[in-house]
């Protein structure tokens, strides 16, 4: 797995590798929080390398400035790494050495739930109710933390998956910018005559890059894994559309034949080098090609055979922990954290896009206009691996990332066998994780 922390595929990669964890690493040294009027007992804050230095030093120095109401404790900032992460959290969940407030896995905070080691943030989302900041977020994100039992985490930013293009390229092929998947076909084939191809991605070692691009197409043509109660449900017109449009841009060379084996280094070489006009990938893809000639952009959601539109979108979010030195402690933190993680936007240093609308308003997020095009275009349509369940749940860890979801994207992405096939044999692999 690639782990540089400017690479903003590889960041939400990892979240859902908790099946593959196999050694519990060495922590990184704490950082000393912030000093207060609190008990002695600071809360432990354990966050994950989302961004490059600029940002790590950002987030370090946020924290440090926490002064807790008096009675409440200080905080405490700790760097974990993506290696092995969720065996981390498991064995300090186990042995009670772990953080009060942490991000993590998209999913971590559902399984950690179902093991009783959430504090559910009900209070937190009802103090946000109060000052505003519910309303504040981007429609849908905070109500897929919300379960039965209460709220299992509060969002911080997102990370959709979208369509880029390189105008040089569409140009030299005489091609234009697709709106919908016939389009998208006639680009690809004007692209294949210039060697260059019309739905770049990548499925190889740690890139999950192939199995979103599959789902990306998915979602687009308003399909899911799942149906409304959350069992394992693929073989369903919409997907098997879906497939179908993939396995023909596949066969037709559209797809490049070695995707199947590429690293997420690999594709951004495809994308230096202009082989790839067209493609999936994170909202980060020109900051992580280099590209600052504004030649890479967003595309447009494309409009699919049946006439609908959507696409991706994974949430990073913050959990609280049962095992706290003050319940009332981790909420105000979590709470202040909140409030004041407009900061990073401001500084340019944030590495995904905030899941605020008024941190979208910032004047230093609106230059970034691939940024601001992703919110006001993709983000509205985009749905959670969930689809089509209303809720998020714990199983899904285990299918992001994991082996069956990969293997149907490399078998779709190669051009291999047929929709239905496809479909039946990601099912099984479903009904194997999502009991």
């Amino acid at each position: 797995m690639n782990n540089e922390v400017s690479n903003a595929f590889s960041r939400r990669n990892v979240l859902g590798l908790a099946a593959l964890a196999a050694a519990v690493p060495l922590l990184a040294a704490c950082s000393p929080g912030g000093a207060g009027g609190g008990s002695s007992a600071a809360l432990k804050f354990w966050d994950m390398p989302w961004g490059a230095d600029a940002f790590l030093a950002a987030e370090k120095a946020l924290v440090a400035t926490y002064k807790p109401a008096k009675g409440l404790p200080a905080a405490k900032y700790q760097l974990i790494q993506w290696d092995n992460f969720y065996q981390t959290f498991s064995a300090a969940v186990a042995s009670k050495t772990g953080p009060a407030v942490s991000s993590g896995g998209g999913f971590q905070a559902f399984q950690l739930a179902d093991q009783g080691a959430i504090a559910y943030a009900d209070k937190v989302v009802d103090a946000m109710k109060k000052n505003g900041m519910y309303d504040d977020f981007i429609p849908g994100l905070i109500d897929s933390f919300k379960t039965d039992k209460g709220y299992v985490a509060i969002p911080w930013s997102i990370d959709i998956r979208v369509l880029w293009y390189q105008k040089s390229v569409l140009e030299k092929a005489g091609a234009e910018v697709p709106t919908d998947w016939d389009s998208l076909r006639a680009a690809g084939l004007a692209l294949k005559k210039i060697g260059a191809y019309g739905f770049g991605t990548g499925a190889g070692s740690g890139n999950g890059i192939g199995n979103q691009s599959v789902m990306t197409m998915i979602l687009n043509n308003g399909g899911g894994l799942f149906d409304e109660a959350g069992k394992p449900n693929t073989v369903t017109p919409a997907n098997v559309e879906a497939v179908d449009f993939l396995l023909g841009l596949a066969k037709d060379g559209i797809i490049d034949p070695n995707s199947i084996s590429y690293t997420s280094d690999n594709m951004l070489a495809q994308w230096k080098n202009k082989k790839f006009g067209i493609g999936v990938s994170n909202p980060g893809l020109a900051t992580d090609t280099g590209s600052t000639d504004g030649d890479l952009l967003v595309m447009s959601p494309l409009t699919s055979a049946s006439g609908k539109k959507g696409t991706i979108v994974y949430i990073p979010n913050l959990m609280m922990y049962t095992n706290t030195p003050s319940q009332e402690g981790s909420e105000a933190f979590l709470l202040w954290y909140l409030q004041n993680i407009k900061k990073y936007w401001a500084a340019g240093v944030a590495p995904l896009l905030p899941a605020f609308n008024s941190i979208a308003a910032l004047p230093e997020f609106q230059k970034d206009t691939q940024g601001v095009k992703i919110i006001k275009e993709w983000a509205p349509i985009a749905k959670t691996l969930a689809a089509n369940s209303p809720k998020q749940f714990a199983a899904l860890a285990a299918l992001d990332g994991g082996s069956a979801i990969n293997q149907f994207a490399q078998t779709v992405l190669a051009g291999k066998g047929t929709a239905t096939a496809a479909l039946k044999t990601l099912e099984t692999g479903l009904n194997a994780v999502v009991k």
